[in-house]
């Protein structure tokens, strides 16, 4: 008995069950009424406007933007440099360095989110960009840190030793040697970074009060206080934006495959003389 359409037939359930949903936030986004539903009347962009226009919403946007840019800088850096020494030492130190920096995908956010806040509290970070920033490069790192440990999982160690023997100082073997190795590793999890930063929540209610007021949390404001349909607004334009980054991805990665085949098809010119 042949199993493959079943199995399609349940990819495709879950898949509607995961996306489906999403269709409700369009009308709703919509709506002409001041507060979450389907539109009674007519449809209305107004809405959409008053999240370019109303300063609230966009010094919210900017703000998430800036705080994932440097987390991601940091976590970057920080994930990209712990990777890179557990893979040179290669030993049973390198083990407990590895779970203690995945820790944080391990751990329950909220229970993170509640020892930031007695932390935090305690030394003077509750409720600056600091702290938020410093809270999502510490979430952010173990992604850095997952993807630059696969890059260099098939990193042959022979290289950088041949470089070395070439005459390379130890700063241009890093540079021009194993920097170019891990640079996908560094590229994925920088994307995994910013959007976890971006998208985090949990922790931010628990860090921040009132003057931080990243765009995650003005949304949950929104649906608790005044059940605001600007929400379903945003929440349409990150769909679009989340599309348009995973088709732009895509065609990218289309562009690349097709060039390596352009590469390999292409004929070994002839030696000269020859």
């Amino acid at each position: 008995m042949n199993a493959r359409p079943f199995l399609l037939a349940a990819a495709w359930l879950v898949l509607g069950f995961l996306v489906l949903p999403m269709a409700v936030v369009l009308p709703v986004s919509l709506t002409d009424r001041p507060y979450l539903s389907l539109p009674e009347h007519a449809i209305s962009l107004r809405h959409y406007a008053k999240f370019f226009v109303d300063p609230a919403w966009t010094r919210s946007m900017l703000q998430s933007l800036l705080i994932a840019a440097a987390a991601t800088f940091a976590a970057v850096a920080f994930g990209g440099l712990c990777a890179v020494a557990c893979w040179r030492l290669s030993n049973r130190l390198s083990v407990p360095v590895r779970l203690l920096m995945l820790a944080p995908l391990v751990v329950p956010t909220v229970v993170q989110g509640l020892a930031m806040y007695r932390f935090w509290a305690a030394i003077g970070l509750f409720d600056t960009y600091a702290g938020v920033i410093l809270a999502h490069t510490l979430i952010g790192m173990p992604y850095v840190v997952i993807t630059v440990s696969a890059s260099l999982a098939g990193f042959d160690l022979k290289l950088e030793q041949a470089a070395r023997n070439l005459g390379a100082s130890f700063p241009a073997t890093i540079r021009l040697v194993i920097l170019p190795a891990i640079l996908p590793g560094l590229v994925s999890g920088a994307l995994f970074a910013f959007v976890t930063s971006f998208d985090e929540v949990v922790i931010v209610l628990y860090i921040t009060s009132r003057s931080i007021q990243t765009l995650p949390k003005r949304m949950w404001d929104g649906l608790q206080d005044r059940i605001d349909p600007t929400v379903a607004a945003v929440a349409m334009i990150l769909i679009a934006a989340t599309f348009a980054a995973l088709l732009l991805e895509a065609g990218l990665r289309r562009r690349r495959v097709a060039r390596r085949w352009a590469e390999r098809s292409e004929p070994v010119p002839a030696l000269a003389g020859g």
